[in-house]
């Protein structure tokens, strides 16, 4: 297996992969080339939030203040990101808020941003800058909707499988920024967005709900995600989806003229830098897209199946995959979907010599409660399960209480990061020795 042949090696190599892609997908490695001219004439005003937003708002301020000389008067805005990952900018300030449930320091952060937008005029440049996590942070429920409300309905989302497009129709309208509003707020001025992807398939009426561009769901959608997965929510919410003043701007709304959207990062950009990597250590690379969706613990039986396979072909090999997995909360355990995903698989491989495997969040954080010290995901080998064992674990068990926080917490198998202030979802790596 190269430089992996041994277990401790096949870690290193798992997290410089996981690593290459982080800094891919870094804000100071691709947004300067990317950052729009300053107005001619007005302000320029900097929206951001996401858990990448303190980072991009860094940057964006080290490109116009130092490298353009754009005066500090004439710029304005807030950043808004997940608790742990503000950065320490000079003029626009950070914000941390909650995720994945929003918070009060969000619900304020999310007004103030909309009352930055109604101040922007024809001449001002707003320059919305949106990473993965956008959703939670900016939280401005429609009217009759309070926070617990929304904060109950993110619960309940986030807990029944549902994936990232369909939660993210719900969040659009039962907000008064997502889904294209933050647009109609700043209109007249020009508005552009730039945005890191997180989601499958990069839809920018997707990431961050789309606050800036125009959103094809409707209300009916939004219903129908609730009848889908018979989520039991407060009345509020069901009055809110069945309230027409709710309905989101749609495509071929005039406010959306002078409105425009980049995405500057894209998943697929990372795992080429990852790709690149594994290339040239002289490995063959299996590349499964940077869009898996899916129940974790069902794609992880997919690709112990493949890993198996290239093994058995007597193939050296890195499988490659992205995407957002889901989990349907079953027990009341912790963990996100790529220690689930790790988890399930370290139990479809049953202790298979030659295979590990590493699956966490760019982020930094998968699952857990917003804390900065949670988990970045979880890394197995073929020693996972007889390590467990040995100690008295038994993996199905905590696998069936969707605990693979606590499964890896005892094996010292987590990968624990911190924020890395960007955010383009899951990366999955499985290194596999050919026999």
């Amino acid at each position: 297996m190269n430089e992996h042949g041994t277990l401790g090696a096949a870690r290193v190599c798992l997290r410089r992969l996981f690593e290459t892609a982080v800094e891919a997908a870094h804000p100071r490695s691709f947004l300067p080339a990317n950052l729009p001219a300053p107005p001619d004439r007005g302000r320029l005003v900097i929206l951001a939030a996401g858990k990448a937003a303190g980072a991009m708002t860094e940057v964006a301020e080290e490109h116009y203040l130092d490298r353009l000389g754009w005066p500090v008067a004439k710029l304005t805005g807030l950043a808004v990101t997940r608790h742990g990952h503000g950065r320490p900018t000079r003029v626009v300030p950070v914000v941390e808020a909650g995720h994945p449930l929003p918070d009060e320091a969000g619900l304020a952060a999310a007004e103030r941003t909309l009352a930055l937008a109604d101040e922007a005029g024809a001449d001002d440049l707003v320059l919305v800058l949106i990473s993965g996590g956008a959703s939670a942070n900016w939280i401005a429920p429609v009217d009759g909707l309070a926070l617990a409300e929304k904060q109950a309905a993110t619960r309940a989302l986030l807990a029944c499988g549902a994936n990232i497009g369909e939660i993210n129709t719900v969040r659009k309208h039962l907000s008064r920024i997502k889904g294209g509003r933050l647009a109609v707020r700043a209109h007249p001025a020009r508005l552009l967005a730039l945005a890191i992807s997180d989601v499958p398939g990069d839809d920018p009426a997707v990431i961050g709900s789309g606050p800036t561009v125009p959103d094809p769901s409707t209300l009916a959608d939004a219903r129908a995600v609730i009848a889908r997965y018979r989520l039991d929510l407060p009345v509020a919410v069901a009055q809110a989806l069945a309230n027409p003043k709710n309905e989101t701007p749609k495509p071929g709304n005039p406010v959306f003229v002078r409105a425009a959207f980049g995405i500057v990062a894209r998943p697929l950009d990372a795992f080429q830098a990852v790709g690149a990597a594994v290339a040239a250590n002289g490995e063959a690379c299996v590349f499964l897209g940077d869009r898996v969706e899916g129940e974790a613990r069902d794609i992880a039986v997919q690709h112990a199946e493949l890993a198996r396979a290239l093994q058995q072909e007597g193939r050296d090999a890195v499988i490659l995959s992205g995407g957002e997995l889901t989990v349907t909360l079953r027990g009341d355990g912790r963990g996100g979907p790529n220690q689930e995903y790790a988890l399930a698989l370290a139990i479809a491989l049953d202790g298979s010599a030659g295979i590990a495997a590493l699956a966490a969040d760019t982020d930094g954080a998968d699952g857990g409660a917003g804390a900065v010290g949670d988990p970045a995901g979880a890394f197995i080998d073929s020693t996972t399960l007889a390590s467990a064992r040995a100690i008295g674990l038994d993996p199905a068990v905590f696998l069936a209480e969707n605990d693979a926080t606590g499964f890896f917490a005892r094996l010292g198998d987590l990968l624990v990061t911190g924020p890395t202030c960007t955010n383009i979802n899951d990366f999955r790596a499985i290194l596999v020795e050919g026999r």
